[in-house]
């Protein structure tokens, strides 16, 4: 006698929801701007040779890319600087911010976050993927949380075969 099995994905079947949040990392090159490269011996802003330098700079070469500004210099800088350094590159970047580029990174998916329509998730069971390839910023599982509450039925986090459950309503 056979006997015919079936083989059964529970998973497929639990209503499910998986969400990887490395899909609303914005993809583009990072480039960092270090403002010691403008300064005088690295020390010293010297308006005239700190606007002839941003004059020089070619804003194409920083064409669709995600910039931050930083400075490695042990100098004080006045604001006004920023403002010109990012005028210069504002219209070819994606977006200019001042920090690191963990801040850069941490500001990218906070607007990923908050203009990502996550009504498709709205009463299921959600489980949020919890390895990837993409490093995403711990404060992006924070706001994903707070998007996800008030929609989901429940929350998990991790993988399918071994999740930690968040909430349930």
């Amino acid at each position: 006698m056979s006997q015919d099995l079936e083989i059964k994905n529970k998973i497929a079947e639990s209503g499910l929801v998986n969400f990887d949040l490395s899909q609303l990392v914005p993809k583009g090159k990072r480039v960092g701007i270090d403002l010691k490269d403008f300064l005088f011996q690295e020390l010293i802003l010297k308006e005239k040779d700190f606007r002839e330098k941003i004059a020089a700079l070619n804003p194409d070469e920083y064409k669709d890319s995600y910039l931050y500004i930083y400075n490695s210099a042990d100098a004080i800088v006045p604001l006004w600087a920023y403002f010109l350094l990012t005028a210069k590159l504002t219209e070819t970047a994606k977006k200019i911010v001042f920090g690191n580029r963990e801040d850069l990174e941490v500001l990218l998916m906070h607007k990923a976050i908050q203009t990502y329509d996550f009504s498709e998730l709205t009463d299921k069971r959600v489980l949020v993927k919890g390895c990837s390839e993409e490093s995403i910023p711990e404060n992006a599982y924070i706001e994903l949380v707070e998007q996800l509450k008030p929609l989901v039925k429940s929350l998990m986090f991790g993988e399918a075969c071994s999740n930690v459950p968040i909430f349930k309503k």
